[in-house]
């Protein structure tokens, strides 16, 4: 096909879309739809079908449409297997050249030049599970064998085109993104972002992670057991704090008490304390600590004062016994007097003697 023939299929295509807007009038199926979107700021723009083609709407059509738009902002969402080139470059042309900012949106695939059409926003996004599609450009021609080169030729050429316009978005090298061309390489969402073909993979929230119902929202059956219908207002601030801060106390050790009067009787008991005295009533000094390499000190041979019992109390005079004890006394034996001196022993006679 000549460049020539290809501007002759392109009016051929014009033709009949044409003519077939003109026979089905209003009710006549477009292959995209500019709608006013949620927020008054941004504009939605669906191409959802072949782009350009026998029954769709043309480029031209589709550009009017598109001044049209003045929000600061576009979102175009697209699921297009592709369709002609010279009418995917004009979008493109188009959507670049727009004041908005546009982010493109692939909701279900953007395959051959519907892929170049997404390069042309300023953001691409890739929803869950979709996908796109590049290959190199084909077409058809009738005619002889110089026709079939020419025709080669021309391929080639918008294949480069085509694959410049990858490059421009994604870096690389004209050939290296031809090899993927010609390989007609699938991207997944993280695939495409990986290769620099889309900005960001959008991520569906995980199954369990929807937010709790509110009050309103929850079953009979859950509100029938809220403390709060009873005017229970939760734990006051006392009383969190001491659940907060309450710990377990350490166990003491036990002790047994044994009286040691009655073990070893009052009597030896009053005996120990008059002479030791009562050790419970003093404080029992304790022996300091020694350091681990401090010198040892030489026992005293002497005992410490603390240690030596103490002399018994001297029982109290009785001065009516001292009055009378001469009473008492028995009178010497006369006889015993008499010979008492025979009784001594020859150390004490001697020693009297000297």
């Amino acid at each position: 096909m000549l460049p020539g023939k290809a501007a002759t299929l392109m009016a051929s295509q014009r033709e009949q879309a044409e003519k077939q807007r003109a026979r089905l009038g209003v009710e006549a199926r477009s292959w995209y739809r500019i709608t006013n979107a949620a927020d008054a700021d941004e504009a939605e723009v669906m191409l959802y079908d072949e782009v350009g083609g026998w029954f769709g709407a043309t480029a031209d059509q589709f550009i009017a449409d598109l001044r049209g738009i003045t929000a600061p902002r576009m979102r175009l969402r697209i699921n297009s297997p592709g369709g002609s080139v010279f009418e995917g470059i004009a979008i493109a042309n188009a959507l670049r050249s727009h004041p908005a900012s546009v982010t493109v949106q692939v909701d279900g695939v953007a395959a051959s030049i519907a892929s170049v059409i997404a390069m042309a926003g300023d953001r691409i996004e890739m929803a869950p599970n979709s996908m796109l599609m590049i290959h190199d450009a084909s077409g058809v021609c009738m005619g002889n064998a110089s026709d079939m080169e020419e025709m080669a030729e021309l391929l080639d050429l918008i294949s480069d085109n085509i694959a410049d316009a990858y490059a421009a978005r994604a870096g690389g090298t004209r050939e290296q993104w031809r090899e993927r061309m010609r390989a007609e390489t699938w991207y997944l969402p993280e695939d495409a972002v990986e290769a620099g073909l889309a900005d960001e993979a959008v991520q569906t929230p995980k199954s369990g992670t929807a937010p709790e119902p509110g009050p309103e929202e929850q079953p009979e059956m859950a509100r029938a057991w809220d403390l709060a219908a009873y005017g229970y207002q939760g734990p006051r601030h006392d009383e969190a704090k001491a659940e907060t801060e309450w710990a377990v106390p350490e166990p003491k050790p036990a002790t047994l008490t044994i009286p040691i009067g009655s073990a070893l009787g009052q009597q030896i008991v009053d005996a120990l304390t008059a002479k030791f005295g009562n050790p419970a009533a003093e404080d029992v000094p304790q022996p300091e600590p020694v350091a681990e390499n401090a010198p040892v000190e030489p026992a005293s041979k002497e005992p410490a004062a603390d240690l030596v019992p103490e002399a018994p109390a001297a029982e109290p005079v009785d001065e009516w016994a001292a009055t009378v004890a001469h009473l008492t006394q028995d009178e010497p034996d006369a006889w015993s007097v008499l010979v008492s001196h025979l009784t001594t022993t020859a150390s004490s006679s001697a020693a009297t003697e000297a």
